[in-house]
């Protein structure tokens, strides 16, 4: 049985492809392993699939000044080690990196150890954990074919993102019950992220009651921002964070809004739902998130705001354009160029084991 370690981790977005490719590789007769860090979210995201999982050192290498910089190059270092000692343990034929700066030590050990080593790039330019690790790798997948232009050449491939084949499969019978409403209303689903968006969160609240008008809303607000006074606000229920039950809500949802993470939109597009995306502003983030949001409203796929510049009367208005334009997004996202992400992936595995 051939085996394979599989590495990324800092959100869900750093794991959720991951856990899309597991039944395959598992139809293909691979042995899966997982490194990523001591608590991060991907600790108990891959435990729950019973997956072999390991915890190493990691530290987060930033753009910025910051006192964690004079500490976390040491963790890097340790992790990497530790890393080494794993992949020389395991014995792995092959090494998947999803991203995420405790992906970086595994990478780069992998590199040491000659065993090869692909990387999937989300953003349509690559983050700062990727740069550093892609010249150790062997191959990288990315989404966006204007990320091809950031790549090395004979490296890059055009894969798409692997999308668990659940929440393809979700059903709005079941999100009724679980949510308790009524379905008499079209519902908008709100999405912040696997840590949820306090400026999200604050503009919709604020909305509410002329949302709840016309719509049923369900609000996954991120850990720690739920708002008990809300509780039995009619039509409105919040989560702070939703995981076996998401495809169900996805189902149940006419229009999304949503960050504009490169998986959570590459899943708006497989489902084709109308959806509304606020990107982190360039002040919060490296600015990837426009460049994806972007993309999509250039493909006619989104409707894109500005955080920086947004008001509740525009959020309001973008939502009533999104319904009555509803149809015209769903046709382009029906004619969108849909890879197979998941075949193409682990075709590339199968072809550079060792």
């Amino acid at each position: 049985m051939k085996k394979i370690v599989m590495t990324g981790g800092g959100t869900a977005g750093h794991v959720t492809p991951n856990i899309a490719l597991f039944p395959r590789l598992k139809e293909l007769g691979y042995e899966i392993f997982y490194i990523g860090s001591y608590q991060g979210i991907e600790k108990t995201l891959i435990e729950e699939q019973g997956i072999t999982y390991y915890g190493i050192s990691s530290g987060k290498l930033r753009r910025y000044l910051d006192l964690k910089n004079l500490s976390d190059p040491a963790r890097v270092v340790k992790g990497y080690f530790q890393a080494r000692k794993l992949l020389r343990q395991i014995r792995p034929n092959i090494v998947f990196s999803k991203g995420g700066f405790v992906s970086v030590p595994v990478v780069l050990a992998a590199k040491h150890l000659k065993i090869p080593a692909i990387i999937h790039e989300s953003d349509l330019t690559p983050g700062l954990a990727n740069k550093i690790a892609i010249p150790a790798a062997s191959r990288v997948c990315c989404n966006f074919p204007e990320t091809l232009k950031h790549l090395p050449e004979g490296k890059a491939v055009l894969s798409g993102s692997p999308i668990r084949k659940e929440l393809l499969e979700g059903s709005a019978k079941r999100a009724l019950a679980f949510t308790g409403l009524s379905g008499s209303k079209p519902v908008l689903l709100i999405v912040g992220g696997s840590s949820g968006s306090r400026f999200i969160n604050e503009t919709v609240r604020r909305i509410l009651p002329e949302l709840q008008k016309t719509y049923d809303i369900i609000h996954l607000c991120g850990k720690g921002n739920l708002d008990v006074s809300l509780n039995n606000f009619p039509g409105y229920v919040q989560y702070e964070y939703i995981n076996q039950e998401l495809n169900d809500l996805l189902a149940l949802a006419d229009i999304v809004i949503s960050r504009a993470g490169a998986n959570a939109i590459c899943e708006l597009l497989a489902l084709k739902k109308p959806n509304i995306l606020i990107p982190l502003p360039a002040s919060a983030s490296r600015g990837d998130q426009i460049l994806n949001a972007n993309s999509f409203q250039k493909q006619g796929f989104s409707y894109v705001l500005d955080e920086d510049t947004l008001t509740d009367s525009q959020l309001l208005t973008a939502i009533k354009t999104v319904a009555e334009k509803k149809d015209d997004y769903i046709a382009a996202m029906n004619h969108s160029q849909q890879l197979d992400p998941i075949k193409t992936i682990t075709d590339l595995i199968i072809k550079l084991s060792k």
